[in-house]
């Protein structure tokens, strides 16, 4: 019974991270540029802005989840940490992947990268919640990479480096376009 529970969870919360994170590329835009929106929506169509809408919403949804589950699992940030840092490792590989061998990218191979890269984090996290607990320190490392992600995914909007993760290729610009 209780792995059913955790399934229902890992798959409702796909499907929460999938709309929410859907709904995000739109909101910057549709709030007129307001620079705190810069924070979780996307700003502009770089593949880092895209990696941010799989991020907060798994963030947010884990969040909601964890007082469901506070106390009946050890490894509950744990599991969360690895799965939602696998889903920038998914999105990012397979669109360059795909992108390389076919010379440029197709918006329904965007989002079909985008839901499959949710699917695997969620399952991901899944498996690891329903098995055996991790040792401690593995447990203050994953804390330390969900604090990093955090960190990184707040500032690197706003701050972002001179590097092709971060060009949005329409505009040929970085960051939050004015």
């Amino acid at each position: 019974m209780r792995r059913r529970r955790i399934f229902a969870w890992e798959i409702t919360g796909f499907v929460f991270v999938s709309l929410l994170g859907s709904f995000l590329h739109f909101v910057f835009a549709l709030l007129d540029g307001w620079p705190p929106a810069a924070l979780i929506a996307a700003v502009n169509e770089s593949v880092w802005e895209h990696l941010k809408l799989a991020f907060w919403p798994s963030l947010i949804y884990s969040l909601i989840e964890w007082p469901f589950f506070r106390g009946q699992i050890k490894d509950f940030w744990t599991a969360k940490t690895i799965g939602i840092m696998s889903m920038p490792i998914v999105i990012v590989s397979l669109f360059y992947g795909y992108t390389t061998l076919a010379g440029r990218n197709f918006l329904w191979a965007d989002i079909s990268l985008f839901v499959l890269a949710v699917l695997t984090g969620q399952m991901i996290s899944y498996r690891i919640l329903t098995s055996r607990p991790f040792a401690s320190r593995t447990r203050i490392l994953a804390a330390i990479l969900l604090l990093a992600m955090i960190a990184a995914f707040s500032l690197l909007t706003y701050f972002p480096p001179r590097h092709p993760l971060f060009l949005d290729p329409r505009a040929g610009e970085y960051g939050v376009l004015k």
